[in-house]
């Protein structure tokens, strides 16, 4: 093995060959804008020139290693024979045989040539020609491998200027599993000649046809989009199509422009050709400390009239913001905010799905264990029956968790605070028994105190003590036991003191099947009765679902305007079975005990009386074929069903099958008038190597009526992902639901992906 080394080789500039980017397919002078890419990375000003990784510092020296080299001293040409490597900066060639023309200051590389360039593509052809410093050159029936897993393959290439390439006859796929029978990629990018500036980070192609498996399906004259480093350049987006009968046909056309590398503006004209143009823009600004967006547009009805209300006005607009920024390590701050003209406008103009617009400034720190958060929030409500004057238009609240970093009597000590307060501009009875102020504020301050023992025999015993104090003043509040219905102003103090034992004592034992954990569970908890509710509203303790996840919980309200207060014991038992494959099987059953003092639930919740409902969960996994769950409750004097909900999911033979099941009792004071019962379920048929086929259904059982069903068939694979589907829902809300819809999306790996959408409303 022969080596040889020339340490007077002068820097170099570039490679032999770019970096190639993806080719795009569908749209002439098409350019990937951030919609279809990440977010704008971060890019903090510095005064240190940017690192060129391709070019090769002065003085690099060239590593020859070859089983023989022949130097010709007349033509002073050296030829390197056998299994040539050789290595210069970041840029590795490997061929059979290398000839270097040390006059003309030029390299030839033939048979089986292969050169790895600094970024990581790499290069594959029959004859390669390079000058000494690999800065230009020449290469004949090439194929490049790029790093995004896609091929490249041209008849012949020419470097010139160090950063203009130029490709004949080019063909581009990701395609490598999912080829037809002749090898024949699934879809191919076709081109007569492809032109890349790496000064301006832009490959120009000519003549391009896009071919689905082998056959042309559209050509066009010209098309232009950035190299894989420059992934941000101004040009159109993938537009989007659309049916609706109040708005008719619509399109929308996204131009991207790449302002600066920190911040850029997105123009979306949506044109709809009953109503005129939504003209929209989004606007993202990247800062050394983070980055805000904001998304605006609005339009002109042409034919307002033809709306439904509250959509049947000429002028609709929308203004969304968004920011998130770090203080230091620990503090965060950011904002969400949405201004609309009217309760559907971004619902029927694609802006956003929301039903609640919620508009917020915030402040966070975490340090390890302790949290702050500071928000003040404003609400509306998007749905055509939501009353604005009973949502809040100002919330702000504040939460606080502080644990001392050294134990206390052997335990773990926690201190909290939690206070909001709530503004509307009318009272408000949301629910039967639940009354909630114009305006309440109240004020939290809880201490905490636990700790974990284990016995010699496997007993884990947790004791466990609070002491709240809270304070709500409220004015405005409904109570009936006033003469006019209402409290005018009220200041009220509760002390609310509780301790408990958790007793858990697991046994294990190992089997044939795997391990077995059975662990009984008992605990009993003393608190002081709730205090009198009537000069308090309720704004976070509204919802409660009593089930076996809730069934240990030190306080089984959803919030803290409730307060579970009296004597009681909890006892359970929860087993477990460990498979050997992986899997596991879990069941527990449970029942609360009201032993003394005030009971704080009422009846239909399932812990209104001394005696709770029965409450039980089990779950079941075999990896890889099934997954099924169930949780229930009973009544514990007649075992009839109150609520339950049943998960399940089998994969066989390709064939993959969810559902989903949910009943839940009449409970007024929960606003639910009537019992609810609903089933969904979908399947997923995978056939051939990447086919599929799916649907979906979900229905009302409570009403006797389908509330939405789908279909669809999919491909996917290495290199394509494609769908067409049909949806048919059958809920509505003014001018901004629809009835059916169908989409159409297809994603060609490493180029783009866009869809076709109608909708009737």
């Amino acid at each position: 093995m022969a080596h040889g080394t020339d340490s007077k080789t002068p820097g170099a500039r570039g490679g032999l060959l770019p970096l190639v980017a993806m080719l795009l397919c569908g749209l002439s002078v098409l350019s990937l804008g951030p919609d279809a890419q990440a977010e704008i990375e971060i890019k903090e000003k510095t005064s240190k020139p940017r690192f060129d990784f391709k070019r090769v510092p002065e003085g690099t020296p060239i590593d020859v290693l070859a089983t023989r080299i022949i130097y010709d001293s007349k033509r002073d040409v050296a030829t390197a024979i056998g299994r040539v490597e050789i290595t210069y900066g970041p840029y590795i060639l490997k061929a059979r045989k290398v000839i270097y023309d040390r006059k003309n200051d030029q390299l030839y590389a033939q048979g089986h040539v292969r050169l790895r360039e600094p970024g990581g593509n790499v290069l594959v052809a029959d004859y390669v020609n390079v000058d000494k410093k690999f800065r230009d050159g020449f290469a004949r029936h090439l194929r490049l491998l790029l790093t995004n897993d896609a091929t490249l393959t041209a008849r012949y290439a020419r470097r010139r200027d160090g950063y203009i390439t130029v490709y004949e006859d080019v063909r581009y796929t990701r395609c490598k599993t999912c080829v037809l029978e002749d090898n024949t990629p699934l879809w191919e990018l076709r081109s007569q000649q492809a032109t890349h500036d790496e000064r301006e980070g832009r490959i120009y192609h000519r003549n391009v046809s896009m071919a689905i498996a082998g056959t042309p399906i559209f050509w066009l004259p010209y098309l232009s989009h950035p190299d894989p480093k420059h992934k941000r350049a101004t040009g159109f987006l993938v537009p989007g199509f659309g049916y609706s009968t109040q708005l008719g046909a619509n399109v929308s056309i996204p131009y991207f422009i790449n302002l600066a590398p920190n911040y850029d503006i997105t123009l979306i004209p949506q044109i709809y050709s009953k109503q005129g143009v939504y003209a929209r823009a989004k606007w993202r600004h990247r800062l050394a400390s983070g980055m805000y967006k904001i998304d605006f547009g609005g339009i002109r009805q042409l034919q307002p009239k033809k709306v439904s209300d509250p959509g049947d006005r000429k002028w609709r607009g929308h203004v969304r913001t968004k920011g998130r920024f770090s203080l230091n390590r620990r503090w965060r701050w950011g904002f969400d905010g949405m201004l609309l003209s009217d309760k559907t406008v971004a619902r029927r103009y694609g802006i956003d799905a929301e039903n609640l617009a919620e508009s917020r400034l915030f402040i966070t720190g975490l340090d390890g264990r302790n949290y702050l958060s500071a928000t003040i929030s404003h609400f509306r409500g998007l749905l055509t029956d939501d009353d604005s004057e009973t949502i809040p238009h100002l919330a702000p609240r504040y939460t606080f968790s502080h644990t001392l970093s050294q134990p206390v009597l052997g335990g773990q000590l926690t201190f909290e605070s939690d206070v909001y307060s709530i503004h509307r501009r009318k009272t408000v009875n949301p629910f039967t028994g639940i009354h909630q102020a114009e305006h309440q504020t109240r004020m939290t301050t809880e201490a905490i105190w636990q700790r974990r023992m284990v016995s010699a025999a496997g007993i884990v015993a947790q004791p466990f003590a609070r002491l709240r104090a809270d304070t709500v003043i409220t004015r405005l509040l409904p109570d009936p036991s006033q003469p006019d219905g209402m409290r005018e102003a009220e200041t009220a103090f509760r002390f609310l003191p509780s301790a408990g034992l958790d007793v858990r004592w697991p046994w294990l034992k190992t089997g044939d099947l795997g391990r077995h954990v059975v662990s009984p569970v008992f605990q009993v908890i003393a608190a002081r009765n709730e205090t009198d509710r009537s000069k308090i509203g309720n704004e976070d303790s509204v919802a409660l679902n009593f089930s076996s996840t809730r069934l240990f919980l030190h306080d089984r309200f959803s919030g803290k305007d409730r307060y579970e207060g009296g004597v009681r014991a909890n006892a359970g038992l929860l087993y477990s079975l460990y498979l050997n494959n992986g899997g596991f099987f879990r069941a527990s059953v449970g029942q609360s005990y009201h032993l003394s003092g005030r009971n704080s639930f009422w009846r239909a919740s399932g812990l209104g009386r001394k005696v709770s409902d029965i409450v039980s969960a089990m779950a079941f996994t075999y990896p890889g074929l099934l997954r099924l769950s169930w949780q229930g409750r009973f009544d514990a004097r007649s075992m009839n069903v109150r609520d339950q909900s049943v998960s399940g999911s089998l994969s066989l033979f390709g064939l993959t099958l969810r559902a989903d099941y949910l009943r839940l009792s009449a409970d007024p004071l929960q606003a639910i008038q009537q019992k609810e019962e609903q089933v969904n379920a979908s399947a997923t048929f995978h056939f051939g190597e990447n086919w599929r086929i799916f649907g979906g259904w979900r229905y009302d059982l409570t009403f006797d009526r389908t509330l939405e069903r789908s279909i669809g068939i999919g491909l996917s694979c290495d290199c394509m992902d494609f769908s067409l589907s049909f949806r048919n829902t059958r809920t509505r809300d003014a001018d901004a639901s629809s009835s059916y819809s169908v989409l159409l999306s297809v994603e060609f790996k490493t180029l783009v992906g866009g869809g076709i959408s109608l909708g009737g409303f």
